[in-house]
């Protein structure tokens, strides 16, 4: 199940990362690289499977730390194009956002059931919902985009973007860093009682 939500992810990454560049938007291309962190999450997540309970922390904590990296370039990204002031195509941002919002719908179905099984997949059951609010958002500011002639609602979607990928991270960070720091977690019970 991992291998197939990581595989629809990187694809998914490197066509909407192209429509982003090609539309100019910021928005898309948040969610484009959204994408790509996701795939690196997912890959984490498949090593982390078998391994220890401090293993699967580490796997949550490496994965809070790309969604607060993506946050901030997607912040960086939005100030940059504040100083462009080009406008989006918007007919772009809704076709990539709907072909992503259908890609993340499957992978969220995919994960729905394993989304307690351990902070592990926790956590990419959290990268999944994040994915699917962005591509609402993409949706929401391509639509705008084209009403208005305007960059803003790119700029502002993306920056909201960002803001769900921070508070994502904080979650995960907040859930999972306390598990990687307990050495108890990668003794089994029995030993430690010992």
């Amino acid at each position: 199940m991992l291998i197939i939500v990581l595989v629809l992810n990187a694809a998914m990454f490197l066509a909407e990362f192209g429509a982003g560049l090609a539309a100019d938007s910021t928005a898309l291309m948040a969610d484009s690289v959204d994408m790509l962190g996701d795939a690196l999450v997912y890959g984490l997540s498949l090593y982390a499977m078998a391994r220890s309970a401090r293993w699967k922390a580490g796997a949550a904590v490496a994965k809070g730390s790309f969604i607060l990296i993506f946050g901030g370039l997607i912040i960086l990204e939005a100030i940059s194009k504040v100083s462009s002031g080009a406008t989006p195509t918007g007919s772009l941002m809704l076709m990539f956002g709907g072909l992503a919002l259908a890609v993340n719908l499957a992978c969220f179905g995919l994960l729905w059931r394993y989304r307690s099984q351990d902070v592990n997949m926790s956590s990419s059951f959290e990268c999944s919902r994040n994915d699917l609010i962005a591509n609402g958002g993409v949706l929401l500011a391509g639509g705008a985009v084209m009403i208005t002639a305007l960059p803003w609602p790119d700029l502002v979607i993306g920056l909201l973007i960002a803001a769900v990928f921070l508070r994502s991270a904080w979650r995960v960070l907040a859930e999972a860093w306390p598990m990687l720091m307990n050495r108890q977690t990668a003794i089994p019970r029995e030993e430690n009682s010992a």
